[in-house]
């Protein structure tokens, strides 16, 4: 979910702050990774997130194979191209994706090396739009407390 670009990133850069991106790659969605809610374990929160249930999953996996298409002709893998996307928004915003494997960090520093042009970035926002994302980050009862 882009919600932040509404006012949150411009009441920052009024005021001179940074902006963490937090969870930018969509809670694992967005390394392209998971196909099914079976990939996820017993225990995993996701399986309880609206964003990972029934047609907001189907949804949310079709952008995602957008990304996954765009990332393949840039040479990168998915996480990689929305990681790239996030640094290229502004200096002052700084992702940071969860990372439990060594072998994930080094594919997240690579995200570095992902470059765009003003075509590319257009490509993406027309795919990912603010609203694109289907369902809410949080159970409702979540979002309550997340929105205060």
């Amino acid at each position: 979910m882009r919600d932040p670009e509404n006012e949150v990133l411009a009441a920052c850069r009024r005021l001179g702050r940074g902006f963490v991106a937090y969870s930018p790659l969509g809670r694992g969605f967005l390394t392209g990774t998971f196909q099914r809610l079976d990939d996820f374990a017993e225990d995993d929160f996701r399986r309880f997130n609206p964003r990972f249930q029934g047609e907001n999953f189907t949804r949310n996996l079709a952008l995602v194979d957008q990304m996954r298409a765009l990332a393949q002709r840039k040479g990168c893998r998915t996480s990689q191209l929305a990681l790239a996307w996030v640094l290229a928004r502004g200096e002052d915003i700084v992702p940071i994706p969860g990372t439990k494997q060594h072998r994930y960090l080094e594919e997240n520093i690579a995200a570095f090396e992902v470059s765009f042009t003003e075509a590319e970035l257009t490509e993406i926002d027309a795919v990912f739009p603010p609203d694109a994302a289907a369902g809410l980050r949080y159970a409702e009862e979540m979002m309550k407390l997340a929105d205060r």
